[in-house]
């Protein structure tokens, strides 16, 4: 037995190895992989992140692991109150920042400027090792026009120049570039709906109707996620949400449970974004553009993972084209994506489903609105031993009003369950999207509808291009031979 019994602690025993990584989701996928390798080995690691007990965190570290997987600002907390197996980083043989560009970022991981200078500094090692990973350490892109038309020296480095500088990397490095030029894979398929802001609510739940699958749905703000989960959860739709506001233990068992299902939704902001290994995830949709390329190519990397098969949906309102643009200039891509097939026909019986669930959702919302409002200004008032002015509190004083209201709801409730108890798509199958490397595994039927999202956005592909080159044939001019 080669393994070392986990309560052995070695009073000697150094950190040879730092990870350092942006998300603790990222963090715990890491240390998973790193316990895999190492399973008859002697190697021990340890996850640092924030969210998670210090205490229990300190006694891991009392075994003295040789690997330590961590976010910044909890290892730096437990550096400054002089952990002792973090004391000493002079032996560290290898120093790993995943995500590195984003992590680097201004205004972020503070905590991490201060350890690369002290790695830099007092506990400098020239022996030891530095890896830098991200997929957009080499995309390179144009500066906003603000910024160009301001007459302060720009850097003319590249994005790797700057970025080893920040990490401290001194020497020639060897930089090994798997990307494409696109930067994404080429077994990602991408299609577009162009649609107003309002509309988006029902092309996505269309979409998540029609081809059900494992799905991860990003957008920019917290609000937007909280929003869609109301809404899917009113409309009888499997969903879960992450984000920054969420406790760890939540986002963690939320993420396990998103992986354990065949056909669920995962709503989340961009702290899903990087990194994440969820397997077979079919689908990716941008409910909201992301603000950069680098996001945007971290989000897609989602799905189409190790040689298969994906597809990434960009739900493009007005207030997007901007970012849509700029983004699809910044990595070399033609605008001109194919557009999502809709069944025009059922639009109707889903946009009925969705304004009754939008309007749930808004009646619910300001009810628990007005319930945490009023709570608070009682608690308070208890807690001062004063009498509360009824003036404070929201919402009606007429408690006739209030039960009308619930009936009301209560009857929209039911009316919105029968509309879901009938067939949106009645001639149409409901598939997800097949994962066989390299082939669509569909079955041949005369059914419309029967293609996953994937098969239907390559039909609609291929029809496009054989229209763009009919038309470009009728414009060309019959060349005039020439006179002997």
């Amino acid at each position: 037995n080669f393994r070392r019994p986990a309560c052995r602690s070695r009073p000697n025993q150094p950190l040879l190895g730092l990870v350092l990584t942006p998300t603790r989701e990222l963090a715990v996928q890491v240390k998973h992989h790193i316990d895999a390798v190492a399973k008859f080995t002697n190697v021990s690691t340890a996850i640092i992140v924030g969210g998670m007990s210090q205490h229990k965190q300190k006694r891991l570290l009392k075994r003295r692991p040789e690997i330590v997987i961590g976010t910044p600002g909890r290892l730096w907390d437990l550096i400054k109150e002089r952990e002792p197996h973090l004391q000493n980083l002079r032996q560290l043989r290898c120093l790993v920042i995943d995500e590195a560009d984003r992590m680097v970022e201004r205004g972020h991981f503070a905590e991490l400027e201060s350890l690369l200078e002290m790695l830099h500094t007092t506990h400098f090692n020239p022996k030891r090792q530095m890896f830098i990973f991200s997929a957009t350490l080499t995309l390179s892109y144009t500066l906003p026009t603000r910024v160009l038309q301001k007459k302060k020296r720009l850097d003319q480095r590249s994005k790797l120049e700057i970025l080893m500088e920040k990490v401290g990397i001194k020497t020639k490095p060897k930089v090994i570039d798997l990307t494409r030029k696109e930067a994404t894979v080429e077994t990602l398929t991408e299609t577009q709906i162009h649609c107003q802001k309002e509309d988006k609510d029902y092309y996505l739940y269309y979409f998540l109707l029609q081809h059900p699958g494992r799905t991860m749905v990003f957008a920019n703000s917290i609000d937007c996620i909280k929003r869609l989960k109301s809404i899917l959860t009113i409309l009888d739709c499997m969903s879960f949400s992450l984000h920054a506001n969420m406790q760890q233990k939540q986002r963690l068992k939320n993420l396990e449970r998103f992986a354990d299902r065949e056909s669920c939704v995962l709503l989340t902001t961009d702290v899903a974004a990087r990194g994440l290994d969820i397997p077979n995830v079919q689908h990716v949709i941008h409910y909201q553009v992301p603000r950069t390329s680098e996001t945007y190519v971290h989000r897609s990397g989602r799905t189409a993972r190790a040689a298969k098969e994906g597809l990434c949906l960009l739900l493009i309102g007005p207030d997007d084209m901007l970012n849509f643009r700029k983004i699809f200039k910044t990595l070399g891509k033609d605008e001109d994506l194919p557009m999502f097939p809709i069944e025009t026909q059922c639009m109707q019986a889903i946009k009925e489903r969705v304004d009754l669930a939008r309007r749930i959702e808004s009646i619910e919302y300001h009810n628990c609105k007005e319930k945490k409002h009023n709570s608070w200004f009682r608690q308070a008032a208890e807690a001062l031993e004063v009498d509360l002015d009824e003036d404070l509190l929201l919402g009606k004083t007429n408690e006739h009003a209030d039960v009308q209201q619930q009936r009301m709801v209560k009857g929209m409730k039911k009316h919105l369950k029968q509309l879901i108890s009938q067939p949106v798509f009645k001639n149409v199958m409901k598939t997800k999207y097949p994962t066989q490397m390299g082939k669509l595994a569909l079955k041949q039927t005369a059914v419309p509808g029967t293609q996953s999202a994937l098969s239907r956005v390559l039909m609609q592909k291929s029809k496009q291009k054989v229209k763009k080159g009919l038309s470009q044939r009728r414009n060309q001019k019959p060349k005039k031979e020439k006179k002997k």
